[in-house]
């Protein structure tokens, strides 16, 4: 989920400066901390997107966890170029018209997990709705590149909804990701608002019939909390989540990216993320990843590592290629 802040140290507040019950908080409470991203890891990670011509979304929505993700030699590579063609009021990510696909994108970006030695790789895109296939070929290219390049490491997709097209979802279903990744975001109420050109239909089709495709992928959806929705209105998303299968779930804090963005209406505190978790693990989930900077692609390796071993999901080597 595209779930957006400033990669900088943000100052830590006292509980008199946080003000819960305001209609937009003035400041973040004391457990939204983000430090500056640094390292000799996270520099090699930089330039070795910028020598490939990459994007990543950790750097194009702002993520959080970018220093800690890029400080241990991981990364979620956007392909398909930096403009999307939705208009979401969460995401930083650029809107209008965007370039043509680059067909040497998926071989650039297998190249580059090859040089990082990659055990698991998240692999996502801006929405392509000037494309009747939203550049699903491209997701195929991309894991059956990586198979070849670095065998053993297992792949996450966090795909568009291809407007619930079963064809462009088959595309990416028939070269057997690891994980299958859509977020709904938000509850119903609130879709049209959040995400004006999108559906929540469109996104459950996606992840119930990417279950049907192939029952042994993972399916993961995630949803933002602090945009006005009501708690009872998040349990019962959860709950259509787990009835179509979906496996792992994710809950984090929604940030403001820009006063141009939607407003927050509400931080969530950790205790009330933590009550969230076990009522996704009671409800039915494999794995529910639940805190105030948790995004789509925090802990993914070790989510799918560890499913395979409880769940005896297979890992790649097990999979034809």
């Amino acid at each position: 989920m595209p779930n957006t802040i400033q990669p900088e140290l943000i100052p830590v507040t006292t509980s008199a400066d946080w003000q819960p019950d305001a209609k937009t908080p003035r400041r973040r409470p004391p457990w939204i901390r983000v430090r500056a991203p640094n390292g000799e890891t996270y520099e090699r990670v930089r330039a070795l997107m910028r020598s490939k011509t990459l994007h990543t979304v950790c750097e194009e929505a702002q993520c959080p966890n970018l220093g800690e993700c890029w400080g241990k030699g991981t990364a979620t590579f956007l392909m398909m170029g930096d403009t999307c063609t939705r208009s979401c009021g969460f995401c930083d990510i650029k809107t209008g018209l965007p370039n043509p696909l680059d067909w040497g994108e998926p071989n650039r970006i297998a190249e580059s997990v090859r040089a990082m030695a990659l055990q698991h790789v998240v692999i996502t895109s801006v929405n392509r709705d000037d494309r009747p296939d939203g550049g699903a070929p491209l997701f195929s290219m991309v894991i059956r590149r990586i198979r070849q390049l670095q065998p053993g490491c297992s792949i996450e997709v966090l795909i568009p909804d291809f407007k619930g097209s079963e064809l462009a979802l088959k595309i990416v279903m028939d070269a057997q990701p690891e994980i299958l990744n859509h977020n709904v975001e938000t509850v119903p109420r609130l879709f049209k608002m959040v995400q004006p050109q999108d559906r929540y239909d469109w996104a459950l089709a996606t992840l119930g019939n990417a279950k049907l495709m192939d029952s042994m992928v993972l399916t993961k959806s995630g949803i933002m909390l602090g945009l006005g929705e009501r708690l009872d209105e998040v349990k019962a998303t959860m709950g259509d989540l787990v009835d179509i299968g979906v496996d792992i779930l994710t809950l984090g804090q929604y940030l403001q990216p820009s006063k141009r963005h939607l407003p927050i209406e509400r931080y969530y505190t950790p205790d009330e993320f933590t009550e969230l978790r076990e009522t996704g693990m009671r409800m039915g989930f494999k794995w529910v990843e639940s805190g105030p900077l948790v995004r789509s692609s925090y802990r993914a390796a070790e989510q799918v590592r560890e499913l395979s071993r409880l769940e005896h999901i297979r890992l790649p080597k097990e999979r034809s290629s």
